[in-house]
């Protein structure tokens, strides 16, 4: 047997490392976290110095077992777990348990560390190992106990105070409240209207170009200069009558600018770009740069820091010299600066280990893991190459001293990183200011230019945009709400507790998500606040550099926590939680209505229940009844009983009255048949359909008999490369509009139109 016994969380890992080192060292796998929490009260023991009391993960015991097997003929235990808190506290715990079982004897214990599975960094620590750090397993034993105190205290709460199985978290409340807020923003915005006046206009030499009013009648537009039709039609008309089908060019104005590349990728910009540009979530991207990192392709992928160690920056400009020439190589190296003190405990950014290894020469990665390791490697390459060089052009225009307008051009004078990488943006703001239009024709100061046509364009304010996951992680970065390793399972938790909803990629509060936000706003005022929440991740960063103690940190927690725990219980009221007054009386008889808390989400109810039962939609108007919407001049097709408009779970729909004798149902809106045969049964026709979410989906007019579907919409085309019957129209961000093949086998696709802005 080996002398040496190496352990690591995964399979996979242990596999690679194995590669590197010699026959007298033996690796196997922990398979994640071996000790948890007992599954009850009293897990952690406030009362007693937060004494913690830990169990054997059962479906790990087995793994655990093998492990102080193989160690009875090992001279040394090498503990070669993740870099990070977690995987301190994994290599603490196995150890302790090992110890327990007396496995240890005289036996020596190391603790090794690598941010890359390479031979020279696998090699670098097995030499240089060290103790296991208490510090850091202390902040993740502090972590771990805060949230199981706040989980165990606050979740009992809000089964009495609002509904049984709801819980809470220290980290997912202050997350929730965020997407809470910005929904009622949007909610409370008032669009307003405004206008832009655009003039199209052509050279001599027949080479159209746009520009927009910036001045009109001595006067500078403001967003809301022009708000309505009449005016917007009066200035038409006006500079129409003054320019007389001309516009005189009045200025010039040429510069180049540069535009520096993005700092390697740190956990939260992988997420965000991987949601950004391969629609990943974020679950999806750690997994997949997990199993990257245990290959031995990238670097730790759990980290704050954007420094690149030296060896890789000379790697990375010897492959640009070679790859992309001089011109694309700075002179001195690019050095980024990290803005976190504490950095997630790692050194590097998230980059590819050998970066001469390039995505084309990888065969044998999964196509998620392909795309995730190419993504990597432009942002490791580009974050090192030259800036880019713009060359922009603005040119005002007069209209006969009625008005100027302005048209704004850019073009790439050098590429630069954007020959390689450029980083995607969560929303676009300002969408209707001045755009750059590409090439505009060569112009110089009085040029008469032919003014075809001057077009007013209406426009509305946009409310601010739900958050995606990529701008969520970018504001709990910003706030400093949770650590890399946490924004995945934040985002995970509050969707799988029902408290959030994705609609079209954007999260949306449920009813039971309002409610139980705003029973935490209310009451736990400091506890979802942004600063309190950020100031406790700061301190459990402070313990874990050894600068605090984490018992300390618990107790000036948990004793305010306990009592406002207590108070609540003893003094609030379930319908001081669930009832939202309102100033409204019940038409029925003459009480207070309020909004509620039902199975089915809020709505409308009188005060006076149950003697009296009024109830309403919370969306219907004031005064409506409760009395179900007859379909007019239709029957029931099974029963002849009437057919009323009634709303379920997923929203309105029509069913008999006679329900539950009868439980016919259909759609309040008919599916609109294409006229297209399916492709598959060749009986029915394709019809467009609304999931229970309200998404479009296509499938044949004959299910359940014939379940074809499809998301994208179908137009009656046959494939060129494999004549299936249909195409269907597929619209992505990264590859614009076009036709596909919906055979996933065939893979045939056509582009219509290019990504916008591309």
């Amino acid at each position: 047997m080996a002398k040496n016994l190496v352990i690591v969380e995964s399979p996979a890992k242990g596999k690679t490392i194995k590669k590197y080192l010699g026959k007298d060292f033996e690796v196997l796998a922990s398979y994640g976290h071996v000790r948890d929490l007992i599954r009850k009260t009293g897990a952690v023991d406030p009362d007693n110095n937060f004494a913690m009391k830990y169990e054997t993960i059962e479906k790990n015991s087995k793994h655990v077992d093998a492990i102080i097997k193989a160690l009875k003929s090992a001279d040394a235990l090498y503990l070669a777990t993740d870099p990070d808190r977690e995987g301190e506290a994994i290599s603490w715990h196995l150890y302790e348990l090992i110890k327990s079982k007396k496995a240890l004897a005289k036996k020596e214990v190391h603790r090794v560390v690598f941010h890359e599975i390479t031979k020279s960094a696998v090699n670098h620590a097995i030499k240089n190992p060290r103790d296991i750090s208490m510090d850091l397993v202390n902040a993740q034993q502090a972590r771990r106990a805060l949230d199981y105190l706040v989980g165990f205290t606050l979740s009992p709460l809000l089964w009495k105070k609002i509904r049984r199985g709801l819980s809470a978290g220290r980290v997912q409340s202050p997350a929730l409240r965020l997407i809470v807020e910005r929904e009622e923003e949007i909610e409370k915005f008032i669009a307003q209207e405004y206008w832009t006046i655009l003039g199209k206009c052509e050279t001599k030499k027949q080479e159209p170009f746009s520009a927009r009013l910036i001045q009109y009648l001595d006067k500078k537009l403001e967003q809301f200069s022009i708000t309505n039709e009449k005016q917007a039609k009066k200035t038409q008309a006006d500079l129409l009558k003054a320019a007389d089908g001309k516009l005189t060019v009045i200025s010039v104005d040429k510069k180049q600018r540069k535009r520096q590349p993005s700092p390697p990728f740190t956990t939260s910009t992988l997420q965000q770009e991987a949601s950004r540009k391969l629609g990943f979530t974020a679950q999806r991207t750690m997994r997949t740069a997990q199993q990257l990192y245990e290959n031995g392709l990238i670097t730790y992928m759990r980290t704050d820091a954007v420094y690149l160690a030296n060896e890789a920056i000379e790697d990375i400009r010897d492959l640009i010299k070679k790859r992309f020439g001089d011109d694309y190589l700075p002179e001195e190296i690019r050095l980024y600066k990290n803005k976190s003190k504490n950095a997630q405990e790692a050194h590097e950014a998230i980059r590819p280990t050998t970066v001469s290894t390039t995505p084309e020469s990888l065969k044998n990665l999964t196509p998620e893991q392909a795309k995730l390791y190419e993504l990597i490697w432009k942002r490791t390459v580009a974050c090192q190459m030259v800036h880019a060089l713009l060359n922009t052009v603005t040119v005002d225009l007069d209209c006969n001293k009625k008005g100027i307008f302005r048209a704004n051009g850019s073009t790439i004078a050098h590429p630069g990183f954007i020959g390689v990488y450029t980083e995607d943006l969560d929303d676009v703001v300002n969408k209707d200011q001045d755009k750059d239009q590409g090439l505009l024709p060569e112009l110089a100061e009085g040029d008469v230019v032919k003014l075809e046509d001057i077009i007013p364009e209406q426009h509305f304010t946009e409310p601010p945009p739900r958050y995606s996951e990529a701008s969520l992680v970018k504001t709990l970065e910003e706030y400093g709400i949770g650590r890399p390793s946490t924004y995945a399972s934040i985002i995970s938790t509050i969707t799988a507790r029902e408290y959030v909803v994705l609609d079209n990629k954007r999260f949306k509060p449920t009813d039971v998500g309002r409610i139980v936000c705003k029973f935490l706003k209310d009451y736990f005022t400091q506890y979802v606040d942004y600063e309190f929440t950020a100031h406790l991740e700061d301190e459990l960063d402070d313990v874990a550099r050894g600068e605090k103690q984490w018992i300390p940190v618990l107790k000036e927690f948990w004793g305010p926590f306990d009592t406002l725990i207590n108070t609540i219980e003893a003094t609030v009221q379930r319908k001081d939680v669930t009832h939202e007054s309102m100033d409204e009386k019940c038409p029925k008889c003459g009480k207070l209505l309020s909004i509620r808390l039902g199975k089915r989400g809020r709505f409308v109810g009188c005060t006076g229940y149950p003697e009296c039962d009024y109830t309403r939609n919370l969306d219907d108007e004031a005064g409506a009844s409760n009395e179900p919407e007859i379909v007019p001049d239709r029957k029931c097709p099974q029963c002849e009983s009437a057919l009323v408009i009634k709303r379920g779970k997923y929203g309105k729909f029509i069913g008999c009255s006679s329900y539950p004798k009868c439980k016919f149902i259909e759609p309040l809106e008919k599916p609109a048949d294409l006229g297209i045969e399916c492709p598959e049964c060749k009986q029915g026709s394709m019809l467009k359909r609304k999931s229970r979410y309200g998404k479009i989906f296509y499938s044949c007019s004959r299910y359940p008999d014939c379940k074809y579907a499809t998301w994208n919409e179908p137009i009656k085309k046959p494939c060129p490369k494999c004549q299936w019957p249909i195409l269907t129209i597929k619209i992505t961000k990264r590859r614009g509009k076009e036709e596909a093949c919906p055979q996933k086998e065939c893979g045939y696709t056509y582009q219509l139109e290019a990504p916008e802005g591309k």
